[in-house]
């Protein structure tokens, strides 16, 4: 498929590190593996993110294993689609935005960066927080100065690219590795039970009921806000680009075809990290808390909670609660996942921007521009509320971050519908690569329910704009808002389907 590449012309994507990893011939399976393995590491950072935590955490404290079908569907989903991804990168050696952007127009290009910029901006602002809530609860360094020094990032994956990819995925699976060992420590100390943990995994309609209402939250509320939390727009566009990072014959069909099976293999043995990452912190919510003690499910709220003997399910967890080991661990942890998923947003900025845009600017410049988009919310919103004490500055952070999140159900249609629309068609990925009919059907399928419940939850994630105790007047605004971007989302993929059909004419 690289006639249709160069026939567009479109610029290699992510260029200071394209096919940069050779990958010899004739290795072993496991070393050929070994060099396949590391861009779905950094995919499965966006999967177990800061902004995942409270929502998994939550939904365990509120319906104890409920909720974990919901993880492991969502997981489920996810492979398929970076398994799309990947696929539409290896064949095309476009990334997702690229290859829409080749088809739209460029009035539409602009609308679709925007809108995807604000969804990566809206999943790094949990990162920002994440981070620089941690630096502040470790090294007690004012909140105004971490969000800062989050800034100092950006400079560090300059230097990063510099000495290649491998070392930026060697980092992000340590730093994976940091996170799943904290929570698995924690879980350990909790003893839970393990039958009730295999049985919650069984799908069950009880995850998407409208009953029973736990301090505000349902079953459903809490499985929409776990599905919007795991599956994310910015992971696609990743995903198609950094596969492109191994160097493979683009002319050989046997070659392509290994060079996918060894990705999908990659990702796959990530997510599965991830599922377990997610499932971890969700156990913990059930059984490392007493049940119904976390009332603040914010970063502050869980790092205090981890350090208050009396909120432990069990005399030992008690214990090392009150020596400060729990949250100093949390802490560890949660920078370690904001200093990932930093590392991601960045490099998405970048791809999007250049994909879409096309705008030429020196490496460094893009990537401050991403991070600053993200930063500077969070800074405004610590420099209002600084005056105010922590707890309302934590609570002020905490409340940016869920609002943040109503662009990243906005977000999700414009990336995976053209993703299916792409790899479902043979002048794109030829006829040996494009999607079978299960995996259209599944795709497709996917697609749906993703968009409904996104949807769906579309007019809560509003009203949560207004606080917590709504009057009628805002509960009517909140559904005449939600009404109207709902029309808005429709009538803007109607526009990007056809240009994408007519594009392919």
């Amino acid at each position: 498929m690289a006639n249709y590449h160069k026939s567009n012309q479109i610029k290699t994507s992510l260029e200071e590190i394209n096919s940069s990893v050779a990958i010899p011939q004739n290795m072993s399976f496991w070393k050929t593996l070994f060099l396949y393995s590391g861009p779905g590491a950094l995919v499965a950072v966006g999967y177990m993110d800061p902004g995942n935590w409270s929502t998994s955490i939550t939904g365990g404290q509120n319906f104890q294993y409920t909720l974990m079908s919901v993880i492991l569907l969502s997981s489920l989903v996810a492979m398929l689609l970076q398994y799309l991804s990947a696929k539409l990168g290896i064949v095309s050696q476009m990334d997702l935005a690229q290859a829409i952007r080749s088809r739209t127009s460029k009035r539409l290009g602009i609308i679709l960066w925007i809108i995807t910029e604000m969804a990566i901006m809206a999943t790094d602002i949990a990162e920002v927080i994440g981070g620089a809530i941690a630096l502040n609860l470790l090294f007690r360094i004012p909140l105004t100065i971490a969000v800062l020094i989050t800034i100092l990032d950006v400079f560090l994956l300059l230097l990063l690219m510099k000495i290649g990819v491998r070392k930026i995925e060697a980092l992000v699976v340590a730093l994976i590795l940091v996170i799943f060992a904290v929570f698995s420590y924690q879980v350990i100390l909790s003893h839970p039970d393990w039958s009730a943990v295999f049985q919650g995994l069984i799908p069950s309609g009880k995850a998407f009921a409208s009953y029973p209402s736990v301090s505000g939250q349902v079953p459903l509320t809490g499985a929409l806000g776990i599905i919007g939390a795991t599956v994310m727009p910015h992971n696609l566009y990743l995903h198609s680009s950094i596969v492109q990072s191994r160097q493979i014959d683009r002319d050989n069909p046997k070659e392509i075809a290994r060079a996918l099976r060894f990705l999908t293999l990659d990702s796959n043995i990530q997510l599965t990290m991830a599922f377990f990452v997610n499932c971890l912190l969700l156990i913990v919510g059930v059984s490392v808390f007493k049940a119904g003690s976390v009332k603040d499910p914010s970063f502050l709220g869980l790092y205090e909670a981890l350090s208050n003997p009396h909120m432990m399910s069990n005399t030992l967890l008690s214990q090392i609660a009150s020596s400060g080991a729990l949250s100093v661990l949390f802490a560890i942890a949660l920078l370690a996942s904001g200093q990932n998923s930093t590392i991601t947003g960045t490099l998405t900025g970048q791809i999007i921007m250049e994909g879409y845009i096309h705008l030429k600017l020196p490496a460094w410049l893009r990537r401050l521009i991403t991070r600053l988009l993200s930063v500077l919310p969070v800074m405004i919103c610590v420099l209002i509320t600084s005056s105010q004490g922590v707890v309302k500055e934590n609570i002020a952070v905490n409340q940016l971050m869920i609002n943040s999140q109503v662009f990243l159900a906005f977000a999700l249609p414009f990336s995976i519908i053209p993703l299916l629309l792409f790899t479902g068609d043979e002048s794109v990925m030829g006829k040996t690569f494009k999607n079978n009919t299960w995996i259209n059907g599944l795709g497709w399928f996917s697609v749906i329910v993703l968009t409904f419940l996104n949807l769906k939850g579309l007019p809560d994630q509003i009203a949560s704009f207004f606080g917590e105790k709504l009057s009628h007047r805002e509960v009517v605004l909140s559904h005449v808002i939600s009404s109207g971007l709902i029309i808005l989302i429709v009538i803007l993929l109607a526009w990007l389907i056809f240009d994408l059909v007519k594009g392919k004419n």
